[in-house]
């Protein structure tokens, strides 16, 4: 007799919409102007949509001075220091921003801030490209960056009456939560982003995996190790009480041995995770176990970003 597994699904999971947003924008710029059309860094963290997009005749690099003169380049999802928009004019490259609408606003928010005279923390993780991109909005040394609580407890602004914080928009919403608490018990008149930075895709996604993990005995996140938003899902499954969870980037890459002691398990997928993925494990679960599927609903989305002006215009 085939044994059974629970599987509880959590909902909304997978692609939101500036990664979607992202994907479209080099899919239509390979329509507009015909491989190869160059990307600045991963277009978003999942080595599988960049492999997808590669095989289309995408080219990934590192850096500007790699693309030549005669192609496109798109900025990835992440955000670019103003540096980069700066070489690309000075070239006359032909680029395109993929940023995420809400990092956009972010990086307003920095500017607006940095103009009032503020001095300006920023809670998120030191060289992820997000983090890298908000402080290139700004001179050098314009933003201190806090990464954990302990950085809360030991910063020292030079002017702790005058200071704003911002956030990496893919952090976990609790750990957030506890350096804010922590800057706003040391410096009380500290100024709070207006809406939450943390956008709304993240947080949802770790509504959805608290709604489900402490009636799992593994939870499963499908993303790829470098996407941060993916990261914290594992975390916070541990943290809401799942006996094991764990980040893969396929079905290929399941510990099948881990199932002797599973009834329950828990699924979703980071925000640049493909929902064929999650088709994949979904299909293998029921070719080795009988499944009992149910899908826990924890919000509704419908967010879409238009894309780019440039895409209106008739394809060349």
């Amino acid at each position: 007799m085939t044994k059974p597994l629970t599987i509880l699904l959590a909902s909304p999971r997978g692609f939101c919409a500036g990664v979607d947003r992202a994907i479209q924008i080099v899919e239509n710029a390979l329509e507009k102007w015909q491989p190869p059309v160059y990307v600045r860094h991963e277009i978003v963290h999942n080595k599988h949509v960049v492999s997808y997009l590669r095989e289309r005749g995408a080219v990934f690099v590192d850096e500007l001075d790699e693309c030549p003169a005669d192609r496109p380049v798109i900025f990835s999802a992440h955000g670019v220091p103003k540096s980069v928009f700066a070489e690309a004019k000075h070239r006359n490259l032909i680029y395109v921003d993929a940023t995420c609408p809400l990092v956009v606003k972010v990086h307003v928010e920095a500017e607006r801030l940095y103009k009032s005279g503020k001095e300006i923390l920023l809670i998120g993780h030191a060289n992820h490209p997000e983090v890298i991109g908000t402080l290139g909005q700004l001179p050098q040394d314009s933003i201190q960056l806090i990464e954990t609580v302990d950085d809360a407890r030991r910063c020292n602004p030079s002017n702790p009456l005058n200071l704003a914080v911002l956030t990496q928009t893919t952090l976990s919403v609790d750990d957030t939560a506890e350096i804010i608490k922590v800057l706003k018990n040391r410096f009380p008149t500290i100024i709070l982003p207006h809406k939450e930075d943390i956008c709304y895709a993240t947080t949802n996604r770790q509504i959805a995996v608290k709604a489900i993990a402490n009636q799992t005995d593994l939870f499963l996140v499908l993303g790829t190790k470098t996407s941060s938003n993916s990261q914290r899902l594992a975390e916070v499954a541990k943290k809401a009480g799942a006996s094991n969870a764990m980040l893969i980037d396929d079905v290929t890459h399941i510990d099948w041995a881990l199932f002797d002691q599973v009834k329950t398990l828990g699924l979703t997928a980071g925000a640049s995770a493909p929902e064929s993925l999650l088709s994949e494990v979904l299909n293998e679960c029921r070719r080795r176990f009988s499944v009992k599927l149910e899908e826990i609903e924890s919000a509704k989305e419908n967010m879409t970003f238009k894309l780019p002006q440039i895409f209106n215009s008739v394809v060349s």
